[in-house]
């Protein structure tokens, strides 16, 4: 009876460190939806909400959620740059994070600022911490997974953020120095086609612009949404994702500099390049907003586009 006892006492802490423990959580950068649902209560397990149109997540969220406002919460409001150590550290300890918590992050447009989110994070030290949901809400609705209106409040915690990693962000003098062959690079370019052509300044309906179409000298270009499945958002396999960028000649034997219009798609490519193959990648936040606008660089634009004030 005792060996029994003893057996029974074994199997409920199993299952009780499988509930509450971040080490429960799927290995790897990624978590799925069947996951995340079951650890909805984990007290150890925090999700943010990083959404690119105002108004999803109080149209429902995943339960227990926090709302991050990309456009306020993750960046400087005098500066263009990404918010300071101080306010990020005060944003998480609201949320109640603590270095022992699991962070999982997630959004609409396939986690375009997800991953976005997931790039600040891991600037300021927390990349152990932090995972996407693989399919953001994409899937989560898909599946008819719970949603839900209230925002949570939690305890505040007492967090001190590790050491910043800015090797993680190219600037406009990294993309020259590979231009100008100073350093040995790749630089891939993740818009769309017609974009990378210069046959479109950028995607209908986007305010931030160049006054310059084009790609930066020597890009390769691969569309970030080729990385993921259409019909459910998730990232492709890792053996897909290895010949998708192979076979534009991006293999991971060199650093690797990511850019977009304003460095959110990129941050996509870049999650999938870093996080999920391991390689060394930089995103170029600044991207074609700053490079195309910058006066003295060289373009490349195939369409011959000219900008007309429209």
């Amino acid at each position: 009876m005792s060996n029994l006892r003893l057996a029974g006492g074994l199997l409920v802490g199993v299952l009780l460190t499988a509930i509450v423990s971040p080490a429960s959580a799927q290995q790897g950068p990624l978590v799925d939806a069947e996951w995340l649902s079951k650890n909805l209560e984990n007290p150890k397990v925090r999700v943010f909400e990083v959404s690119v149109d105002p108004g999803v997540y109080e149209r429902g969220h995943v339960p227990g959620a926090v709302n991050i406002s990309w456009h306020t919460d993750l960046v400087d409001p005098v500066k263009r740059d990404i918010v300071s150590p101080a306010k990020f550290e005060e944003l998480l300890e609201k949320a109640g994070v603590t270095k022992d918590t699991t962070i999982v992050l997630y959004g609409d447009n396939n986690n375009w600022f997800a991953a976005w989110g997931a790039w600040v994070f891991n600037q300021y030290g927390l990349g152990d911490q932090v995972k996407l949901l693989d399919g953001g809400r994409k899937l989560w609705e898909k599946q008819a997974l719970p949603l839900d209106t209230k925002a949570p409040s939690y305890a505040k915690s007492d967090l001190t953020l590790p050491p910043a990693k800015p090797e993680l962000r190219a600037r406009l003098a990294n993309v020259l120095e590979v231009v100008e062959a100073k350093k040995d690079a790749v630089i891939v370019d993740i818009r769309s086609g017609d974009e990378f052509s210069g046959k479109l300044f950028a995607p209908e309906g986007s305010k931030e612009l160049s006054i310059r179409a084009g790609h930066v000298p020597g890009a390769k270009n691969v569309p970030w949404s080729k990385a993921v499945d259409a019909e459910t958002g998730k990232f492709r396999s890792k053996e897909e994702l290895k010949k998708l960028y192979a076979d534009a000649g991006v293999d991971g034997s060199k650093p690797i500099i990511v850019y977009c219009r304003i460095g959110e798609r990129s941050s996509h490519t870049w999650y999938a390049l870093s996080r999920i193959l391991g390689y060394d990648v930089r995103n170029y936040d600044g991207s074609w907003t700053e490079y195309g606008n910058s006066v003295g660089v060289p373009v490349v634009n195939l369409a011959g586009t000219v900008w007309q004030g429209k």
